[in-house]
């Protein structure tokens, strides 16, 4: 079967959602291509959705077992899918949704694995039938797979990665993450929350550098206050998986026994299936598709988004690249975009920042002031008893925000206030003179605003904190 469209999209995730809706209302035919039996991708089938799922089950089981003492210890074997048992009714409802977006656009949706046999065609084979699609333009939206380094024997039983973490049928009782970014802390305080015995493995000096110090020094404060593990500036060098558990030797030579290990190394661009080779269309050192500012590939007409072309490799990223990249493609109005993207990660508790970290600020501007506040110091933190705190960091005038960063339950949503404020070029003096609702955590914003007039606010690159 052969069909001509104007824009073909790869992948029908968050980014390539966007895009082919975003071509399809300027008056463009298009055809999205996914190999899955499902819309979604692997936001919605293997990822963020199922994972933020199991989340708030084991935050409501922690809120049970910490204030109101209904839950004391979960039971042996644990079935997974008692603790997953919303995860299908929400991945549905997205699914029909997502659906319905793509389908009331006039996009025809063609189920397959894609690959170019030149520059403006690729076949589509699916289960039954082979497709044959021309187009004058093409996304490619392929997302990204978990990275399997060598030597790591993943075989989705005691080994596991973040796509088959999910898909085992008990909760391990001892459970070793190895590596520190998103996933693995995620999944890592995911798990500590379900009972589940944990420890954290992980080359760097601790997890999620790229994040604001004191965020991460709380989050593994309050992970081994927890009975959590993390063991730092090192390496597996052996993995020996045997009947009911593993066996990990670590580079000075002591050795960890664990039931399941969660291998969270990272991920990896989805496009070595797509025949780029072909093309040829440029890949970076790292395996990405290498784009230019306008999310064009080595060859013009054919645009890469998302966790294709590599970092950030957010979903609410990714949404965004994929309206831009048409938008500007077909010549439509792009406006300026600011640089400052939040970061929410939902660990437990979560963590959220955007703009410069402390450490990043002392750096371009020698002297800063930061204010603090602990949610304590809110009556919405006392009443829900929240742990948290919120950091403002301003340039050493206070005249502007150069960062705000937040841990504790609604991070993730919290940092939107400033972000705005930090778009709309606002002195943190706004929070001051402004009316929050009360009680709420946005009052936070309020108190660490005053904080920053405090003479211990004052921080200097060439003076220790």
């Amino acid at each position: 079967m052969s069909q001509r469209f104007d824009w073909v999209v790869i992948g029908a995730g968050p980014a390539g959602q966007k895009a082919a809706i975003q071509a399809a209302k300027a008056g463009y035919s298009v055809a999205i291509v996914e190999r899955g039996s499902d819309v979604g991708g692997e936001c919605v089938h293997r990822g963020t959705i199922p994972s933020k799922a199991l989340r708030e089950a084991a935050r409501r089981i922690a809120v049970g077992r910490e204030s109101l003492a209904r839950v004391a210890e979960l039971p042996d074997e644990v079935p997974m899918e008692m603790l997953l048992s919303r995860v299908t009714d929400v991945i549905e409802g997205h699914v029909r949704y997502q659906t319905d977006q793509v389908t009331r656009n006039g996009i025809v949706i063609v189920r397959g694995r894609a690959r170019f046999e030149d520059a403006h065609r690729l076949t589509v084979q699916g289960i039954r039938e082979r497709h044959e699609l021309t187009a004058e333009h093409f996304v490619i939206a392929t997302g990204s797979v978990p990275r399997h380094p060598p030597g790591f024997p993943v075989d989705h039983e005691r080994v596991l990665d973040s796509d088959s973490i999910l898909q085992q049928p008990y909760l391990p009782k001892r459970l070793v993450v190895i590596g520190g970014g998103v996933v693995a802390c995620e999944y890592a305080t995911i798990f500590q929350h379900l009972g589940t015995e944990v420890t954290m493995i992980d080359k760097a000096s601790h997890p999620l550098g790229f994040m604001d110090n004191d965020l991460t020094q709380r989050l593994v404060e309050r992970f081994k206050a927890a009975g959590g593990r993390i063991v730092t500036e090192t390496t597996v060098v052996r993995m020996t998986p045997s009947f009911g558990s593993v066996e990990l030797e670590l580079l000075d030579g002591s050795k960890l026994q664990a039931t399941t290990v969660l291998l969270a190394m990272g991920r990896v661009a989805n496009v070595h299936h797509l025949g780029l080779e072909t093309l040829p269309v440029d890949l970076t050192q790292r395996g990405h598709i290498e784009v230019d500012d306008k999310f064009r590939t080595s060859v013009p007409h054919i645009l890469a988004v998302g966790d294709a072309i590599g970092f950030p490799a957010m979903a609410a990223t990714s949404m965004e690249q994929g309206r831009r990249a048409v938008r500007m493609a077909v010549d439509l109005p792009v406006e300026d975009v600011s640089s400052q993207t939040p970061m929410g990660i939902y660990t437990i508790p979560e963590l959220a920042g955007i703009g410069l970290t402390e450490a990043q600020a002392l750096k371009a501007h020698d002297e800063i002031r930061v204010g603090i506040c602990n949610f304590t110091e809110v009556a919405r933190g006392q009443i829900a008893d929240l742990r948290g705190m919120l950091k403002l960091i301003t340039t050493a005038n206070g005249s502007r925000i150069l960062g705000v960063h937040i841990i504790g339950e609604g991070a993730t949503d919290l940092v939107h206030v400033g972000q705005m404020a930090m778009l709309g070029g606002l002195r943190p003096e706004v929070f001051v003179d402004n009316t929050f609702n009360f009680p709420t955590l946005a009052e936070a914003y309020r108190v660490a605003a005053l904080a920053l007039h405090k003479p211990t606010a004052l921080r200097s690159a060439l003076v220790p904190a």
